[in-house]
């Protein structure tokens, strides 16, 4: 039986991710900053829950020892999300995570997945692959960037399996109360008539947050692809026509406003994800 760690576990892609794993019978620790929301959870009883701060991170101490020598870890555990500008990820997230993964490594861990963003490409558009150049322009995908870049450096060092799985959007039960379709849910909640948006023409690329932990469970468990990994649908759609999609499933009406907010600066207009190593991947588990 796979002993795996999982950090983030209560965030909203970690919480899928721990219930993947002990569907496929991986014995599970379980860790992340609030262990109040932790007792809360459907799965408490099933793992072994250990809650750390990564912020109090102590270089004297073993933390591979700490977590119980885990076989593998998949660290989702990212602070101060979705606020994607500010410095705070480059000056304090960054160095924090830098000292907990190495610690591990060097400590004896030898299988690491780590979730990173479609938001390492910046600006370019189109179809994004994995060999394409990162050229971040926020501080979360430059803080992310660089954490991936150290992790490789220190792969030269250490003999570990390194997996860099870049999300793009995820959605599904528990996101972010300010993410677009939550905030379309509290606007149908409320019986409002309208719904306030961009113009919706962008192009992204969306998986739920099911098929997205199957697939970074599956990515964690096998070692015959590494490097950067694609986690993506590989089909774009308009963000209009997602809504529109969304509204018709859920058998709702509202209407929606286009280009009320501006489009965001930090993303281009149309880009997606090229899936093809997530293909190989899916093929070879």
């Amino acid at each position: 039986m796979k002993k795996v760690l999982v950090t983030g576990a209560t965030g909203f892609i970690g919480n899928y991710v721990v219930r993947e794993f002990l569907e496929r019978n991986c014995s599970v620790i379980a860790s992340s900053a609030h262990e109040k929301s932790a007792k809360q959870k459907d799965w408490i009883d099933h793992v072994d829950y250990v809650p750390f701060d990564i912020k109090q991170v102590n270089e004297s101490i073993n933390y591979f020892d700490f977590f119980g020598g885990p076989d593998l870890m998949i660290h989702l555990a990212w602070e101060g999300l979705p606020n994607y500008k500010s410095s705070f990820h480059i000056e304090e997230n960054l160095p924090g995570h830098i000292r907990f993964l190495t610690n591990l490594v060097q400590n004896g861990l030898r299988d690491l997945t780590v979730a990173g963003t479609c938001l390492e490409y910046g600006m370019q558009e189109g179809a994004l692959r994995e060999d394409m150049p990162a050229l971040p322009s926020t501080s979360y995908a430059i803080a992310k960037n660089e954490l991936r870049k150290a992790l490789e450096t220190m792969h030269q060092n250490y003999p570990f399996s390194l997996k860099w799985v870049r999300l793009f959007y995820i959605h599904g039960k528990g996101q972010n109360p300010n993410s677009l379709l939550s905030q379309l849910d509290q606007a149908l909640a409320n019986d409002e008539p309208v719904f306030n948006m961009s113009g919706g023409d962008q192009s992204r690329d969306y998986l739920s947050v099911e098929k997205a932990a199957e697939y970074l469970v599956r990515i964690a468990l096998q070692n015959e692809v590494a490097g950067i990994i694609n986690c993506c649908s590989g089909e774009p759609i308009t963000i209009r026509q997602f809504l529109r999609n969304y509204l018709s499933k859920l058998g709702r009406n509202i209407s929606l406003n286009f280009g009320y907010y501006p489009y965001p600066d930090y993303e281009p207009l149309h880009y997606w994800g090229d899936n093809n190593k997530l293909k190989t991947v899916l093929k070879n588990d």
